[in-house]
């Protein structure tokens, strides 16, 4: 019996040697995980808009329907500002005009404010609209605008109007309001002619009306300095 069991070590120490190694393969760690490619909406907000941070920009208004003529040839100035992770705050600020002169006042009434959503597992941007009265107070048509409804491109990111905003122009008898998207669009940075735009159009209601179209465009190339802050903040 003796003879017999220790013939069989040299066997059993060749059945451990080869097993081994599926044993140690089992005991690998895993493969890192590899991180998912940004999104059109993640380079648009994150690697663009918040590089814009803190700085200001002059533009205009390059659209010329009648129903914007008082704007037409006013500076202005967008100001990136109150940024986070979530949340990026554009205060817009229209100049006076020619005719008012140097000592014309500037309407600081406007803020564009840009978020990011979640919707289950879905990531996505809103649009709002805040409006203030010189006193700080809100306007009673504010915080109107609408959510992303495709990843759109890094350079541009578009927002049909949502169910809160209807019901809020339909109370403010602004019915023709109730179609409008929003646009807003970030050239990457470093292009020769860097620009961001702000833009609302709403589709005609009939073949003889050209819907609405405004639009500004504001120059990224060369920085300004920063306005005073916007009415209320």
């Amino acid at each position: 019996m003796k003879q017999a069991f220790h013939s069989s070590r040299p066997l059993l120490a060749a059945l451990a040697a080869m097993t081994l190694p599926f044993a140690l393969i089992g005991c690998q760690p895993d493969e890192a995980p590899v991180a998912p490619e940004a999104s059109a909406q993640d380079a648009f907000f994150f690697d663009r808009l918040s590089k814009l941070c803190g700085k200001a920009y002059s533009g205009q208004m390059v659209s010329d329907q009648e129903a914007d003529a008082d704007m037409a040839g006013k500076p202005m100035i967008m100001h990136v500002t109150n940024c986070t992770k979530d949340e990026i705050q554009i205060p817009f600020h229209i100049g006076p005009s020619q005719a008012d002169g140097a000592d014309g006042a500037w309407d600081r009434s406007r803020t564009w404010i840009i978020t990011r959503t979640e919707d289950g597992d879905k990531t996505g941007l809103r649009l709002k609209h805040r409006h203030r009265h010189e006193d700080g107070s809100l306007d009673s048509s504010t915080n109107y605008g609408g959510d992303t409804a495709s990843q759109g491109t890094a350079g541009r990111q578009e927002f049909p109007v949502d169910d809160e905003s209807i019901a809020l122009f339909k109370a403010e008898g602004l019915d023709q309001s109730v179609t409008n998207i929003w646009a807003v669009e970030v050239s990457a940075p470093g292009t020769d002619d860097a620009r961001f735009a702000y833009e609302l159009r709403r589709p005609p209601v009939s073949e003889t009306e050209e819907g609405r179209l405004f639009r500004v465009e504001f120059d990224l190339t060369q920085p300004v300095p920063a306005p005073p802050p916007p009415w209320g903040d």
